[in-house]
């Protein structure tokens, strides 16, 4: 099985971006952690601080993978062009937020990405991908 992960803007500077909110560990250790945990699924990673890249990963990964993670950050808010990738690939794809956006500035509360997803984690932190990656176990193609 192979598993995309692709983390959006800001996200390279988890353990040092307002651990407050984000928390202390950085994301390739967590990264680690998780392919520890699973070692027989491909788990591969891509972050992007640039929403075309992110793009490209999402039509590149939906017919290569059996399932993406995807964290989209600030772009959550802003980016059409984001949830119609989403709209055009088959591979389910899990939103996973670190926050809890609901809990956060209003702005936050709008996303033209989670209509588009097959599910939403959002507010339990990095443990939030490790859901996913449960979920899309459970769901994957026989």
């Amino acid at each position: 099985m192979r598993i995309a992960i692709i983390n959006g803007p800001n996200l390279n500077l988890l353990g040092k971006r307002e651990p407050s909110i984000y928390g202390e560990q950085g994301f390739e250790a967590f990264l680690e952690q998780l392919k520890a945990i699973h070692p027989d699924i491909d788990i591969l990673y891509r972050q992007s601080n640039w929403e075309g890249e992110i793009v490209d990963a999402l039509q590149q990964e939906g017919f290569a993978s059996d399932g993406i993670i995807l964290n989209p950050g600030g772009y959550t808010h802003t980016s059409v062009a984001i949830g119609d990738a989403i709209a055009a690939i088959p591979a389910p794809v899990i939103e996973v937020h670190i926050s809890n956006v609901h809990a956060r500035e209003d702005f936050r509360k709008i996303s033209h990405v989670s209509a588009k997803c097959r599910g939403t984690i959002s507010g339990l932190g990095l443990q939030g991908y490790a859901l996913a990656v449960e979920y899309l176990l459970r769901v994957r193609p026989q």
